[in-house]
């Protein structure tokens, strides 16, 4: 790997060479790299990645898609599918749901309880393991050559294993190296990738989870509903989602309160009558939001999905981001992957970098403000969406892909008006 002579031949290479050269037999693993260039090379095999290998795959690149556990695995996640999620898939992609919702009950820490129902289905509910592994077979079908059981180390754009300035290194844990011209980094929260490109987090949460076996009894009484409790710490909920005979069951709040949340999520399944139960898993995760200023992108490296920090602030939701900043990522590292040099790599980068903050950062900055109001009154908000009729049916809008918070905001004058209040509330308290 030490010269533009030792890889000029890797633009022949299509097909099933590139997928052997993958698997190994196009060269020693832990002897560097393999002497091929990959078009673009996807780390982690999540929604984000999967839905970026898609993208560059069906534009024909050359794409390899890494992920370092074996698939299906399991991912601590709600399983939610809402509109922009279920508008974001691949064409043809079959939702394996496990329920279609048309109710929500809300309660406010358990009290206060009110169902509220719909004629047209919500959202779907999907178990992660089969929906991601779903999604990388949907790549691979596109082309995309997919390698399990590899852990990333690091991505290295200047030194002694970087050959040119068009080339990344993508260097495996193992010391393998694998070489592309373009990297889209989407290795969840804890990103590798993402510390690379110097992301940086505004808000940690931390989300508790059981996946709960019941009796068909007990299934039956959840079947197409949900619950949403809004929780006793400042920003926090739970919920109960129904899939076939197992309810997933979680709370989320911020990091550092970890004792509480616990505790929350005790008392929230004892209430709800299943403590008897026993948890087929028990799981805990990190979710981190990004700073408005944050980077998604360094040379030729982008960042999405989690590792970008990217996910609606209020609600946590974030396979729809996912799915939609991989798919952007894909394709804009399709053009990077052409660049001849760094600065139209750059000029394609931050035309990436636009894209998201032009549709999902609006989102996330309206999300933002109605984490901040939830945080200070989540009985206004409560006894909006369960007793105000417009509020409710704008919730159902807004999972359903209808409209978006910040569509809401432009539409509404009332809503506009009341965050324009909660701004200039808090930037006196930023004076004071």
């Amino acid at each position: 790997m030490s010269s533009d002579d030792d890889v000029h031949g890797a633009d022949d290479v299509h097909g099933g060479g590139a997928g052997q050269a993958a698997r190994g037999t196009g060269g020693q693993e832990g002897s560097g790299a393999t002497g091929e260039v990959w078009d673009v090379v996807v780390v982690g095999a999540g929604p984000a990645g999967a839905s970026a290998a898609h993208a560059a795959a069906t534009a024909g690149r050359r794409v390899l898609l890494l992920e370092k556990a074996e698939l299906p695995r399991y991912k601590t996640c709600g399983g939610g599918i809402i509109g922009p999620s279920r508008d974001a898939l691949p064409p043809g992609f079959v939702l394996p749901l496990k329920d279609r919702i048309h109710a929500v009950t809300f309660s406010h820490n358990g009290r206060l309880t009110r169902t509220r129902r719909s004629k047209q289905m919500l959202f779907g509910l999907i178990n992660r393991p089969e929906f991601d592994a779903g999604l990388v077979a949907v790549a691979e079908k596109a082309g995309a050559t997919v390698r399990t059981g590899t852990a990333v180390a690091r991505v290295e754009q200047h030194g002694a294993a970087v050959p040119d300035r068009r080339t990344v290194a993508v260097v495996l844990a193992d010391g393998e190296t694998v070489l592309a011209r373009a990297v889209v980094g989407a290795d969840g929260s804890a990103s590798r990738i993402g510390a690379h490109v110097g992301v940086e987090m505004d808000t940690v949460d931390l989300g508790l989870e059981a996946e709960i076996p019941v009796p068909q009894t007990v299934a039956e009484d959840w079947k197409g509903r949900v619950l949403i409790d809004w929780g006793p710490l400042p920003g926090s909920y739970g919920w109960v989602f129904p899939k076939g005979d197992t309810l997933t069951v979680g709370v989320i709040s911020a990091k550092g309160e970890g004792a509480a949340t616990k505790r929350y999520l005790d008392d929230f399944i004892a209430r709800l009558g299943l403590a008897g139960f026993e948890p087929a898993v028990s799981s805990g995760h990190l979710t981190r939001c990004r700073k408005p200023e944050s980077p998604l992108s360094r040379g030729r490296v982008l960042v999405a999905g989690d590792a970008a920090g990217l996910l609606e602030p209020w609600t946590r939701e974030g396979i729809s981001f996912a799915l939609r900043s991989g798919r952007l990522a894909g394709e804009w590292a399709v053009k990077i992957s052409e660049a001849q040099d760094a600065v139209d790599a750059r000029r394609q980068a931050l035309n990436y970098s636009f894209a998201v903050k032009a549709g999902l950062g609006v989102e996330m900055g309206v999300g933002k403000r109605m984490l901040t109001l939830f945080e200070a009154r989540p009985g206004l908000l409560h006894a909006a969406i369960t007793g105000f009729r417009p509020a409710w049916t704008s919730f159902a809008r807004i999972v359903r892909g209808s409209t978006t918070l910040a569509d809401l905001v432009r539409t509404y004058p009332l809503v506009r008006k009341g965050l324009h209040a909660l701004d200039e509330r808090q930037a006196r308290s930023a004076r004071d």
